[in-house]
Order: C-alpha cells, then sequence, then structure tokens
C-alpha cells in the first residue's frame, strides 16, 4: 500500500503508529519487546485448537525478531527483548519494531515516515535515522520504499494533539508547558503558540520503568527472592489487579506509593529548567507514565492549571500524523 505520511513513535515501552486507510486516520500500538524469534512454532501442530498469536518476524541484519501485540511479556531469565538506553535508536531492536509498525500498516511505499525522539537526544540521532531508514529495505516481507525521514521531538506531537483538542480554552499568546512521561524517559517543551523555547525545554532519563524497577527492588527485598521482568508489574498496575508471584497474589499499591519518589528526580530537573511558573498557562500531561508523575507535578507547580490528555499514549503520534500531513499539503 502507498501511503504519503505514516507516523511511528517507538518508544520505550510501546511502539504507536498512526496511518491513513482511506478517509480515516488508523492508530495501534503494541510493546516495544524484540525477542529473538522462535525458529517453530508449536501452534500450527496444533490442530486449530490453540490460538495463534499476533506476532511477525522481522530479519534486521540477518537476526530475526518476533514483534506484535501478541509478543511475551515474560522470559526464561526476564530478557523480554525491551531495549532501555539512551543510544536505543541505533538498535537492530528498535529498527525491528519500526519494521513491524510498518507491516501492520500494510506499507510499502512511504512519503514521509515521522519518527519521535526524545528531546534531549533529537540533535545527536535525527541524522542518524534519516540516514538508517531513508530509502529502499526489505526486512523478510518485500521491499518497502521510504522517500523521507522526519524526526521530531516527542512532545511536539502532544502540543499539536492538545492544540486540536483543547486549544479554543487558550489565548494564542499563552504559554503551555508539555510534559511527556513515557517509559525510559521524561519529555517537555515550553511553547507560546507553536512557538518552542529551547532554552526552557529539555528532556531526562527517568520515566515510568524507573518506579516499576523500584517495585522489583521492594517486593525483592520482602519475599527474599528477585524480581525479573518489569513487564508484569507494569501489566498488574496498569489492569488494577494482583501480581501472581509463585504460590499467592502480590497487590502491588503499597509498593507503588513508596516507589513514586523515584519521580522527584526527573521534576526536580525540569522544575530548574522551566524556571518561575506564573507565565505558564496550562501543564498538559501526556505519554504512558503521566498518571504516575502527577501528584508530583502538581506539587512544583501548585498553581498552574494542570490538563491530562485524552489517550495520552497516542497523544504524540497523532499530533506527528498532523504535522506531515500539513507539511504534504504545504508541499
Amino acid at each position: 500500500m502507498s501511503s504519503t505520511t505514516i507516523a511511528v513513535d517507538v518508544g520505550y515501552g510501546n511502539t504507536k503508529f498512526a496511518f491513513p486507510l482511506g478517509a480515516d486516520v488508523v492508530t495501534r500500538m503494541f510493546p516495544s519487546l524484540a525477542p529473538t524469534g522462535s525458529a517453530s512454532s508449536l501452534t500450527s501442530h496444533g490442530a486449530g485448537y490453540f490460538k495463534t498469536r499476533d506476532v511477525v518476524n522481522v530479519t534486521i541484519d540477518g537476526a530475526n525478531y518476533e514483534v506484535g501485540p501478541g509478543v511475551s511479556i515474560t522470559s526464561a531469565y526476564g530478557n523480554t527483548g525491551r531495549t532501555l538506553s539512551e543510544d536505543y535508536v541505533t538498535t537492530s531492536e528498535y529498527a525491528a519494531l519500526l519494521f513491524g509498525a510498518l507491516h501492520y500498516a500494510q506499507a510499502k511505499e512511504v512519503g514521509q515516515l515521522i519518527l519521535g525522539l526524545p528531546v534531549h537526544t533529537l540533535q545527536k540521532y535525527a541524522g542518524v535515522l534519516q540516514e538508517r531508514f531513508a530509502g529502499s529495505h526489505d526486512f523478510g516481507h518485500g521491499p518497502v520504499n521510504i522517500k523521507r525521514v522526519v524526526s521530531l521531538p516527542q512532545p511536539l506531537g502532544s502540543l499539536v494533539t492538545f492544540m486540536r483538542q483543547s486549544g479554543k480554552e487558550l489565548d494564542t499568546d499563552d504559554t503551555c508547558l508539555i510534559v511527556d512521561v513515557g517509559y525510559f524517559t521524561t519529555d517537555w517543551v515550553v511553547a507560546r503558540g507553536f512557538m518552542m523555547d529551547d532554552t526552557r525545554s529539555g528532556g531526562v532519563p527517568g520515566g515510568s520503568s524507573r518506579i516499576y524497577q523500584q517495585v522489583a527492588t521492594l517486593l525483592a527485598a520482602d519475599e527474599g527472592e528477585p524480581v525479573t521482568g518489569i513487564e508484569r508489574i507494569d501489566k498488574s498496575l496498569r489492569e488494577g489487579k494482583p501480581m501472581r508471584f509463585y504460590e499467592k497474589f502480590i497487590d502491588l499499591r503499597p509498593y507503588l506509593e513508596v516507589a513514586k519518589a523515584q519521580c522527584q528526580t526527573a521534576v526536580k530537573e525540569m522544575q530548574t529548567r522551566v524556571g518561575r511558573s506564573e507565565d505558564i498557562a496550562a501543564i498538559v500531561l501526556t505519554g504512558g507514565g503521566s498518571a504516575l508523575y502527577a501528584g508530583a507535578i502538581r506539587a512544583a507547580f501548585p498553581r498552574s492549571r494542570i490538563f491530562s490528555m485524552d489517550s495520552p499514549c497516542f497523544a504524540n503520534v497523532t499530533g506527528f500524523f498532523d504535522i506531515g500531513s500539513a507539511r504534504q499539503a504545504r508541499a
């Protein structure tokens, strides 16, 4: 399928993408896990009785990776295929997730591929993404041609989405602080209308995974056993269900309340960079980890009006798609 614009946000926690389907814009998501693909499938020998997992095998530099909504969140030794490092966009796992998104979007010809980057790594890696992904590729499912790659700071997508959803409540001269709490990073942009203030914007490592890792540490201390795989902790807390740990089910909420202290490092850095906030008309919380950081952000900016985005996980990627569509219209 030929698409003028496809937007993909390969986050540390989830891979989100938006693409055109007829007159509609479709958004989808799957975990940012790219374990090594299995050489065989037991399901294919199940005589149709067992369900088939919704995954696709992607080949990157000769290695086979498994990605998609049905990817397993557990593994034998805690290696689920998740990458948490600042050079994430240079890894084979990142490429596997990106091409997996293009596969689910049924993309073969892409006019422009819009990608997001953390604010503090944008300058370093924007050119890397352009060089790596522009051109023709074959990841095991036939050639995919990408004419142009555009990299954007992640909170910019949420800014565009927020202005579309709630911009009527603000004056065009009002200043907003967009805070994007991801899985591994916390990014923020200060903008007046669509004009960004580079001196007050930034980002640091520290997102929801830092809290989940602290929950795992606290739980391991109580249980006297190592706790591997923070993906199960994430799932348990998001669904509001106890997590199985050997023979029992454990309510993780008390651990979460203690672990939220991990928010302070990122929030204090943001507070220092943003400075006095009397000119900020709205603080907009977005990203999959925004609910975890909301209390600390409210405490840091007690007199500011705070908005929570609708569908915060998709706020960046839908904004990216809008930016790409506007660019295409001007072209």
